[in-house]
């Protein structure tokens, strides 16, 4: 095996962890936006989705910090060339998983906003899927140590 140390790596590599980083620390923002929402903001929404967001059970809301935090960790250790990115990006996709599966069939997103409040959760769960399988390809390949 060699030494991922000593690996040059193609340029289309660090595109995409980079890529992968800024990814998910806008989801990192999009968190903070969420649970610093102020009572006015949440005044401001219509009444439909006021209720869900009031109504967002803990477990949800857990389910998202673990997503996006174990996304800009796994994509900084994707960017230092560490294997357990792996692993953050995998636990980050079982949340991604759960907290969507809340979100289209707990909260009925559909019924409140259209069906095409259907595209940025299956956006979401490709990328994370693509974050683990480039990982796991990144690791197979002996570039993560």
């Amino acid at each position: 095996m060699s030494n991922p140390q000593s690996t040059t790596l193609p340029l289309w590599f660090w595109i995409v962890a980079g890529a992968a980083l800024l990814w998910n620390l806008a989801g990192v923002g999009a968190f903070f936006s969420e649970i610093m929402m102020s009572e006015d903001a949440i005044a401001a929404l219509p009444e439909a989705q006021r209720a869900i967001y009031k109504t967002t059970p803990f477990w949800a809301t857990a389910a998202f910090a673990v997503a996006v935090f174990g996304g800009a960790i796994g994509s900084a250790a994707l960017l230092l060339r560490k294997s357990w990115s792996v692993s953050f990006f995998s636990a980050s996709l079982a949340a991604i998983i759960a907290q969507m599966g809340y979100t289209i069939v707990g909260a009925n997103i559909v019924a409140v906003m259209g069906a095409g409040a259907l595209i940025m959760p299956a956006v979401i769960v490709v990328i994370g899927a693509f974050l683990v399988w480039f990982s796991t390809f990144a690791k197979g390949r002996a570039w993560l140590a």
